[in-house]
C-alpha cells in the first residue's frame, strides 16, 4: 500500500507557531466537552483518499472531528469538519496549495491559514459550484476586524483574536 507520505523539511517550530495551536485548543476543548466533537491538535493524522485513487496521510496543526471513531489505531479515516494550519517558511506553500486542494477533496467545511507573524486568520468556507466543491474566501481576520473572527461551522463555539494569539510574539 502506498500511502504517498509527504516529508517535509521543519527544523523545528518557533514557539509562536506552537503557541497559537495550543491557544486554539485550549480555547475550544471545554467548548466542546459533552458533544459529539473533540478538537486536536498536530498529534493526529487523517489517511484520505485523493480524487485521483491516491492513499494521503496529513497531519493539521488542529482539526475538530465529530467522527472519532472512524479510524484505524491513530489514524482517523474520515474528515474532520474544521481544520487549522499555522503558517511556517517551510510548509506555507504546502499548507496553501497541496493541503488545501485534498481538503477541499475531502470535503472540509472550514479551513482556517494562520498567519502569526502577521497576525492573520485566513478563513475559507467550502461550497459548491456545480456540484464540485470549492474553497471561497470568507474573511481575512486582522487587528483591524479582530471581533469577527469566528468560526462559522460552529457557531456556539467561540475564540476570541487576542485568545488565538495570546503570547504570541515575533522570533528574533
Amino acid at each position: 500500500m502506498d500511502l504517498n507520505l509527504r516529508i517535509t523539511d521543519m527544523v523545528g517550530a518557533v514557539p509562536s507557531h506552537s503557541t497559537v495551536i495550543v491557544n486554539f485548543v485550549a480555547a475550544i476543548r471545554k467548548q466542546l466537552k459533552n458533544s459529539m466533537c473533540y478538537v486536536f491538535s498536530d498529534n493526529v493524522q487523517y489517511r484520505f483518499q485523493t480524487d485521483d485513487g491516491e492513499d494521503k496521510v496529513v497531519i493539521p496543526d488542529a482539526s475538530i472531528n465529530c467522527r472519532t471513531k472512524a479510524r484505524r489505531g491513530n489514524t482517523f479515516i474520515d474528515a474532520p469538519r474544521f481544520v487549522m494550519e499555522v503558517l511556517s517558511p517551510s510548509t506555507e506553500h504546502y499548507d496553501r496549495n497541496e493541503k488545501m486542494e485534498l481538503y477541499r477533496q475531502q470535503e472540509i467545511e472550514e479551513y482556517w491559514i494562520v498567519d502569526w507573524e502577521k497576525r492573520q486568520v485566513e478563513i475559507y468556507q467550502l461550497d459548491y459550484e456545480n456540484d464540485i466543491p470549492k474553497y471561497y474566501l470568507w474573511k481575512i481576520i486582522h487587528e483591524g476586524n479582530k471581533e469577527e473572527l469566528k468560526i462559522i461551522h460552529f457557531p456556539n463555539v467561540k475564540i476570541t483574536f487576542d485568545e488565538l494569539f495570546e503570547e504570541v510574539y515575533l522570533e528574533q
